[in-house]
């Protein structure tokens, strides 16, 4: 990997890329970030535009226990990328219910309406991340049903 240029003998080497000072750098653990619960199972955004300054996306974990699930959404503006940490979920895409387990990965792409149920007898750890940013926070996130009330769509109807 080139990590300098020459541009004289006499000027030295270039750096090709410096981070900008206002981008910190950030770590947190998700003991640190309060649980969100508005949607059904918990969620919990560890990177976001919020407490990391992202400029591209967030980043979090949801953790749902047996019978738990989020409710139906989308996402107009961004794709989202779901890795089964731990245990095994069912989503429904676009009322089609896909099944993921341990190891696995799933594209949601942009306008896709979605769900995560967890149907097995173990808990279920979800990492996710998605990107590009809405124009607006309130414009990234489209509910379709409500958490009180989440039931399988499992296709026709809408």
């Amino acid at each position: 990997m080139v990590d300098a240029v020459e541009t004289s003998v006499e000027a030295g080497p270039v750096p090709v890329h410096e981070r900008p000072t206002d981008r910190p750098l950030v770590r947190v653990h998700e003991s640190e970030i309060p649980a969100d619960r508005r949607r059904g199972a918990e969620i919990r955004t560890l990177l976001s535009p919020r407490n990391a300054a992202s400029v591209s996306g967030f980043l979090g974990v949801a953790r749902l226990q047996p019978g738990e699930s989020f409710a139906e959404h989308y996402h107009p503006y961004s794709e989202e990328f779901l890795y089964v940490a731990d245990g095994e979920v069912t989503v429904d895409l676009d009322g089609e219910p896909w099944h993921v387990g341990t190891g696995s990965a799933l594209l949601v792409p942009p306008g896709t309406r979605h769900r995560l149920r967890n149907e097995g007898g173990e808990p279920a750890r979800v990492v996710f991340q998605l990107g590009p940013l809405a124009p607006r926070p309130e414009l990234g996130h489209v509910d379709t049903e409500s958490a009180a009330s989440p039931q399988p769509d499992l296709g026709g109807g809408r």
